[in-house]
């Protein structure tokens, strides 16, 4: 094998039972009014065929104007909330983690979210890094613009340079994912695990024996509005 070894993890209803962008989003605007008409335009976007890439640069523009600092502080206080109820981290997914860093690999995280949600999900894991959307900041203060989606393709794209600059061979090299749009990531490493039972990464695990991987109970936020508008 080569110096090298990455396992890469999707992260929402992957490792984790909710949608972060939306859970923490509720709880950071602490504002159920405005939350419900943030949460409505999207799905109603997603609902009307509007891409999940523009739906997820869309979601951004809810921290316009905020501090880095201030969202960040409230992903802490977001993630100390959820990760003390039960079930919050899928523990099946957990082990398989935990088994790839007892042999030896890095850890990547990879979502359509950003580093207020996941810094603290990958501080408790340990995880080696995180591969993620990475909305504009200016002078410390979120503009509400995109720079970077990684969601679908881009997971890949994302996972792919990692590999490269880190010269881990692909084929030595694992990803998990649990919907259709993590395919491309799962299809771009040597093994692959699928958690749920998504219908399009089913027939792949069957055709190509990929791990399969049950969460212990149903995630909290299934809906497929939302799915498509955050991935």
């Amino acid at each position: 094998m080569s110096g090298t070894t990455i396992a890469f993890f999707d992260v929402d209803e992957t490792l984790i039972d909710v949608k972060s962008m939306f859970s923490f989003l509720e709880f950071h605007l602490a504002d159920p009014e405005r939350y419900r008409a943030a949460a409505a335009e999207l799905t109603g976007m997603a609902e009307a065929g509007v891409p999940r890439e523009e739906t997820n640069r869309l979601y951004y523009r809810n921290y316009a104007g905020m501090t880095e600092a201030e969202v960040a502080g409230s992903g802490r206080a977001w993630f100390a909330r959820e990760a003390a109820r039960d079930g919050f981290f899928h523990a099946d997914v957990v082990r398989e983690l935990r088994r790839h860093q007892a042999e030896g690999a890095r850890i990547a995280l990879v979502s359509g979210s950003f580093r207020a949600c996941l810094d603290p999900v990958a501080a408790h894991l340990g995880a080696d890094h995180v591969l993620c959307t990475e909305p504009e900041l200016v002078a410390g203060r979120y503009t509400g613009q995109v720079l970077t989606t990684v969601i679908g393709e881009g997971k890949a794209t994302a996972a792919r340079a990692l590999m490269s600059r880190t010269g881990a061979r692909p084929e030595e090299c694992f990803a998990y994912g649990d919907h259709a749009s993590d395919l491309p990531l799962l299809l771009a490493v040597g093994t692959a695990g699928i958690v749920g039972d998504d219908p399009v990464l089913g027939a792949h695990a069957a055709r190509s024996g990929w791990t399969r991987l049950h969460p212990s109970a149903p995630s909290r936020q299934t809906t497929e509005e939302l799915t498509h508008a955050t991935r």
